[in-house]
Order: structure tokens, then sequence, then C-alpha cells
């Protein structure tokens, strides 16, 4: 086929999706293509709408068609808690695992010298200020559990050190439904650190 065949361009532009792959691509065009009215149509649609409306929520960096958004604007939520994530994928999972109630901040990555990630690429300057701002007794690094993700939580700890906030970061260990003999060494180091009485 042709590179300007508009069905080999949708496929080239789906495989750059995550999760799919030229394969899969192909294959979920090829059933959009068998029903275009019900999957291709509103589709477009949905995608024209969300490029047009969603942007980072300006409090936080979440994701949103509004901005403060509506994890920002829950009256329900703790104000008193914010969880810095990496990115807003982060943000979403704790949000599916509704284990956090209080608000977020989003970094919008981690130190890494390696991939050219300083400090000033990170979104510290907002997160201090709604720290100074008042009101927040307690900030959750819910950051990687990497190299990276460390550093920036040792990062992250020392700016807030004079804010006056408990800083705390998530624990790390044995998964639930983990067996011990499939971790890995750091994570059953992890474990054993993070140990509690029954």
């Amino acid at each position: 086929m042709q590179q300007d065949d508009p069905i080999e361009r949708l496929i080239a532009l789906m495989a750059r999706m995550p999760g799919l792959g030229r394969r899969s691509a192909r294959r979920a065009v090829l059933r959009m293509l068998m029903r275009p009215q019900e999957t291709m149509l509103p589709l477009a649609e949905a995608l024209a709408a969300a490029a047009r409306a969603v942007r980072p929520c300006e409090v936080c960096g979440n994701l949103d068609a509004r901005s403060p958004c509506q994890v920002c604007q829950d009256p329900r939520r703790d104000r008193h808690l914010i969880c810095v994530v990496e990115g807003v994928a982060d943000l979403w999972a704790l949000e599916r695992a509704n284990a956090h109630p209080g608000l977020y901040h989003v970094l919008g990555g981690v130190l890494s010298p390696l991939g050219g990630v300083g400090p000033e690429d990170l979104s510290m300057r907002p997160l201090l200020a709604r720290v100074e701002a008042g009101g927040v007794e307690e900030v959750i690094l819910a950051l990687p559990a990497t190299v990276d993700g460390t550093a920036t939580a040792h990062y992250v700890t020392d700016r807030l050190r004079e804010a006056g906030v408990a800083v705390t970061r998530l624990a790390q260990g044995v998964p639930v439904g983990g067996a011990l003999d499939v971790l890995d060494e750091g994570t059953l180091a992890a474990a054993l650190r993070a140990r509690r009485p029954m």
C-alpha cells in the first residue's frame, strides 16, 4: 500500500499509541472500518473535543476539561494532604484505587541527570507556593521506587524542610498476593525494613 493511503496512515498513527504495535493497530483499524458510523466517527469527534477542551489544571497539573480540575474543586477532599506524583498517569492510578482522600501535585517528571531532567524541569515552585499558603500538614511522596525517584524524593524533602510540614513516602515491599520466592532482592529488603507490628 502507498504512504498516502488513508488506511496505512491510520494504522501508522494508531501504532504510536502505548500498548499498540503495528499488528494490534491494524486489527483495531480494520474493526473500526467495518462500522465507521458506530466507531470511527464518534471516536474522531471525541478526540477533537478532548483536544480542544482538556488542559492542565492550574493548581495541581492534572488533566481535565476545567481548571481547577474536578479533584481540586471537590469540597470533600482533605486539603491538609497533598500527594506528589511524577505524572498524571500516577494520579489517575491513585484515583482508581480510591486510596487518597486529599489533593495532588503533579511534578511532571523525576530528576534524571542521564535523561537531562533537572530541578528546573519539575513543577516545584507551584508546590512550594501551595505549602507556603498554609493549611497543608502533610506532603505524601508517591514517586517511583527507582534511583531517579528516590533522588527526586530527597530533593523535594529538602525543599520542603523549612515549610514545617510532615513529608512521608509510600511504603515499599511485598505486594498484595505476592509470593516471596518471585520478588527481587530490593523489594524483599524494603519490605523487611518497613515491617510493622501485627
